[in-house]
């Protein structure tokens, strides 16, 4: 099968982050055994999603992880011009669908390779590592990555995170951390404000703290790398009341902190919760019930900070032609590799312009880079000794 053809049908599985991806990843499974590989399951504790791994070539050190993820993001509310999970080739150079860019163009590029790895002589192996629930916090990411260690003597050098990236070698991803507050607090008649605890004020007031903490950290830390340049802590939801003359006794709100590689993300955790002990001790001499619970929205994904001048630099500079390295805000898997002990870069075809979107597409130029990259990394794995 062309990489066109797997793309097609890897679209057509409409799963979601959170879903159970069993049926999309029992047909790569399927495909990968096909040309006599063996695959090992890693599923969640209810058996209804399951990551995948594999190792085409000898259990050698040094060889190179290939990773992705199955989920995709909801097309809910979202202008389609098409059936998203139908690949629609418009004749214009692109082909439309939810998860062509995002990243089922990266696996499709994998798998249309496997004959070609599997009738090669690789001095050192290449492994096929794909997850699910990327999308929503990248959760299934390190039990994969441990269960990679347990099974295989050898140990891989290098993985590469097939996100779109122009097939540009990204070396550097913000940590990403997100936190949802609930807070309870009094009621009464909104005369009475100095007399009760608005839920909605104090909220308010965590919003002005992660500001404030913001602003700090702008003049105190900053990476010219990353756009921005700094930590960023935004409260991208805040809910509460239900009307103008009544004190609310209940707001939650939601805070994303993306945090650079030098910051550190857990610390910043546990000033919100001083903060946040802080409030309750001050309130409860007027609302003794009052709290505000802070609960992770998923784990932190870590960060990554690779070293640009990295041997993981140089593989993609000889597999693809590009050097020239840059960074990146948004979440994968990358960091998890890195902490792992792997030499970790982000790498695949399309751009991250069009991941999330209506009328996500791939380039089929991009898709057919990607392909090449592939290959010249199997080239390149067949010459070492």
């Amino acid at each position: 099968m062309t990489a066109q053809q797997i793309l097609e049908k890897l679209v057509s599985f409409p799963v979601l982050g959170g879903d159970s991806n069993l049926e999309i990843i029992n047909w790569i499974k399927n495909y990968i055994e096909s040309f006599g590989i063996a695959t090992t399951l890693v599923p969640n504790e209810t058996h209804t999603k399951a990551s995948l791994h594999c190792r085409i070539g000898p259990a050698n050190n040094g060889g190179v992880i290939l990773s992705g993820h199955t989920d995709v993001v909801p097309v809910n509310e979202q202008p389609w011009a098409t059936n998203p999970f139908k690949l629609v080739d418009k004749n214009d150079g692109n082909l439309y669908a939810r998860g062509s860019c995002d990243m089922k163009g990266f696996l499709a590029c994998c798998l249309s390779v496997l004959p070609q790895m599997t009738k090669t002589t690789l001095q050192k192996p290449i492994y096929f590592a794909f997850t699910y629930d990327e999308e929503i916090g990248c959760l299934a990411a390190e039990a994969l990555i441990k269960n990679i260690k347990k099974t295989y003597s050898e140990t891989p050098k290098f993985a590469i995170i097939g996100e779109p990236s122009m097939l540009q070698p990204i070396i550097g991803q913000k940590s990403i951390h997100i936190l949802d507050i609930t807070i309870n607090a009094s009621q009464g008649h909104s005369s009475r404000i100095k007399q009760e605890v608005s839920a909605i004020h104090e909220a308010a007031k965590i919003v002005l703290w992660a500001e404030e903490k913001m602003n700090n950290l702008i003049q105190t830390s900053k990476d010219k790398r990353f756009t921005p340049p700094h930590t960023s802590l935004h409260v991208g939801t805040l809910n509460g009341g239900i009307a103008a003359n009544i004190i609310a006794n209940k707001a939650t709100l939601s805070i994303d902190i993306r945090c650079l590689p030098q910051d550190n993300a857990n610390q910043l955790h546990q000033d919100l919760l001083n903060y946040c002990t802080n409030r309750e001790t001050l309130q409860r001499s007027i609302f003794p019930n009052f709290k505000i619970d802070v609960v992770e929205n998923h784990p932190i994904v870590p960060a990554l900070n690779t070293n640009e001048t990295s041997e993981a630099v140089k593989l993609i500079g000889k597999i693809t032609g590009n050097y020239k390295w840059s960074t990146v805000s948004y979440a994968s898997e990358a960091g998890h590799f890195s902490n792992a002990g792997f030499e970790s870069i982000i790498c695949g075809p399309g751009s991250i312009k069009q991941a999330h979107r209506a009328n996500e597409f791939i380039a089929k130029d991009q898709l057919n880079k990607g392909v090449t990259m592939i290959k010249n990394l199997v080239k390149h794995l067949e010459t070492l000794s």
